[in-house]
């Protein structure tokens, strides 16, 4: 084990999983749980639920759970020891490192010091004459020394080993500048600066740390923009670029955008609210880190079919979530009597910060965007083309679960097809009825499919045997309900139950007793991967009636000795490994 079994027993006990998760999601008690929004999926209704008396999360919507630990490496991306560091610091409690641990604490805390040597490397090298450049193309995009102080700009020199060399005689070995990306081998082995002539933008996560490096070419060669790859403190799923800085503002929303200039152009003008993904469409992981710090959201992608589509896709994430959510559409401007697209930065400066401020007033809801969307397909002065619209467009319309909102946009879709408001009425009711049958059935496929329900989502830890794992977790809620229940020897053996999971966690829970320790599921999720403890904490916060416990534990006994036998071919478990098996238990208990 990592770490002492003692010291992650008094760090659990002394982390109150409601006061840890109460810093991140807002909960309100119902009954004898507290409920929130998940930070783990965007949501409109709370299924997130914490329970004080087990020390357990659990979201009801996408089935994720655990206890305070496993909350931590989720919601602050950190693996197990971090996130154990991570909890005995806010204790104010002193880590018992194992010399494994401390080396990839080490490692970790190498690769980031690495970052900010590098950053401060191509900071310095900006002012010098070889960022003369760099400096130049900055004046040209119009952005102020302050703006890119601000943000740490650098640059990188227009030579194959610059970096190299001076991170090598800072102390870094040539593997610690491999695994940060910021060195490359060729097909000889040797080592050469990934970033080459370009402008670097230093990518600082909310905790303060360069994880990463973004950065843009000076020339007309390619690739245009390189983002540093994923290596183990950067995640691009779990970052966003300017957010920082952004998570300061004063502005009630954040604007998400596309590139990381259009950000520092943003900020300069005086909106610091926006922020950008890492070269990816936005992530779930990225949503909950928003969530931290805003429930509204302006998407201003550019104003080209990949910006329209990953609109579309970004409302698609944040369609059920807790976030109000507009869309900033770009117009197009002319050059040289064509029409040409323009992303943010264009905007600033050709119509000035006052012009975005008007379009940021006025941006249109996700609603409205996708209804534009719709109308964009079709002539609607052809009779043919205004069938399908409304076809189509009762189908978006019935996805909304708001009656208000749907009667709203029902009549403004009614005057663009120019159809009376009642019509278009009754295709959007059908539409509904439609939708709303079609999840009727599937609903009831589901109930009519216990076994559907019972099994684990996780393929890999599905059941073999349904009747005895029923029992099995079974035995588990009772043993957590009431630690009395435990007899002087253990009643089953491992190799019994029919799900090694349960057979596991039971085990655990056996040597747990009989160290004295706590018997709960703080004390077993260390031992337990994010899925196995998502399903673990889902059996338990299954319903167990404590009457009669005593019974109902031998009878779920019972169900599991006799489907071990059948799956021994009717006889009884072989004395030898029974023998093996208690043997085995005995030296946990003594070890």
């Amino acid at each position: 084990m990592a770490f002492p079994q003692s010291f992650l027993d008094e760090l659990i006990a002394r982390s109150d999983i409601v006061d840890v998760i109460g810093s991140y999601v807002q909960l309100q008690r119902k009954g004898a749980n507290l409920f929130g929004l998940c930070p783990f999926h965007s949501e409109k209704t709370g299924s997130f639920s914490v329970s004080p008396d087990k020390q357990i999360y659990y979201c009801f919507g996408c089935k994720r759970g655990g206890g305070v630990v496993n909350f931590i490496m989720e919601e602050e991306n950190l693996s197990f020891p971090d996130a154990v560091r991570f909890l005995a610091k806010r204790a104010g409690m002193e880590v018992p490192e194992e010399a494994g641990d401390r080396e990839e604490g080490r490692r970790r805390q190498r690769l980031l010091d690495l970052n900010r040597d590098a950053a401060r490397f191509y900071y310095q090298l900006l002012q010098q004459p070889e960022g003369e450049a760099v400096r130049e193309y900055l004046s040209r995009r119009q952005i102020r020394k302050a703006t890119a102080v601000k943000f740490g700009m650098g640059a990188s020199s227009d030579a194959w080993d610059v970096l190299l060399t001076a991170m090598t005689k800072k102390g870094y070995t040539k593997s610690e500048l491999l695994e940060s990306g910021l060195v490359v081998q060729n097909k000889n082995g040797g080592l050469y600066d990934k970033f080459r002539n370009r402008l670097m933008l230093p990518v600082v996560d909310t905790r303060g740390n360069v994880v990463a490096f973004g950065s843009r070419v000076l020339d007309k060669s390619e690739p245009k923009y390189m983002n540093s790859s994923e290596t183990p403190v950067y995640s691009k799923r779990r970052v966003l670029y300017g957010l920082n800085l952004a998570k300061k503002t004063k502005r009630p929303n954040m604007i998400l955008c596309e590139g990381n200039l259009d950000i520092v152009t943003l900020h300069q003008a005086g909106f610091d609210n926006a922020v950008a993904s890492m070269g990816t469409a936005l992530t779930v992981e990225q949503t909950r880190l928003l969530a931290r710090f805003t429930k509204e959201l302006v998407l201003c992608y550019d104003n080209d079919n990949a910006g329209k589509i990953a609109t579309e896709r970004a409302l698609q994430i944040l369609d059920q979530s807790e976030f109000s959510v507009k869309v900033l559409q770009l117009p197009r401007r002319l050059v040289d009597g064509e029409s040409v697209k323009q992303d943010a930065d264009d905007f600033i400066k050709f119509q000035g910060p006052d012009a975005f401020e008007r379009l940021l007033s006025g941006s249109e809801n996700g609603v409205e965007f996708r209804m534009a969307q719709v109308a964009g397909k079709y002539d609607l002065t052809s009779d043919e083309a205004r069938v399908a619209y409304c076809e189509e467009i009762s189908q978006l319309l019935s996805s909304l679960p708001n009656a208000v909102e749907r009667e709203i946009y029902t009549a403004r879709a009614a005057e663009a097809a120019r159809i009376s408001p009642e019509a278009m009425t009754l295709e959007v009711r059908q539409a509904f009825k439609r939708r709303a049958a079609r999840e009727k059935k599937a609903a009831l496929r589901r109930d009519l499919n216990p076994a559907a329900q019972i099994q684990p989502r996780e393929r890999s830890l599905r059941y073999e045997n349904l009747r005895s794992a029923r029992a099995e977790e079974g035995i588990l809620r009772l043993l957590l309900l009431d630690d009395s229940l435990f007899p002087q020897e253990p009643p089953l053996l491992e190799s019994q139950f029919s799900s090694p999971l349960l057979g596991r966690v039971y085990s655990l829970l056996w040597q747990a007793k009989q160290e004295g320790r706590p018997v709960a599921l703080g004390t077993v999720f260390d031992s337990l991967n994010p899925e196995e403890a998502s399903h673990i904490t889902a059996v338990c916060q299954q319903p167990e009636s404590a009457q009669n416990a005593r019974q109902a534990l031998a009878d779920y006994i019972r169900i599991v000795q006799t489907e071990a036998e059948k799956r021994a071919g009717g006889g009884t478990i072989d004395p030898l490994l029974a023998a093996t098996e208690k043997y085995k238990q005995g030296g946990k208990r003594h070890g």
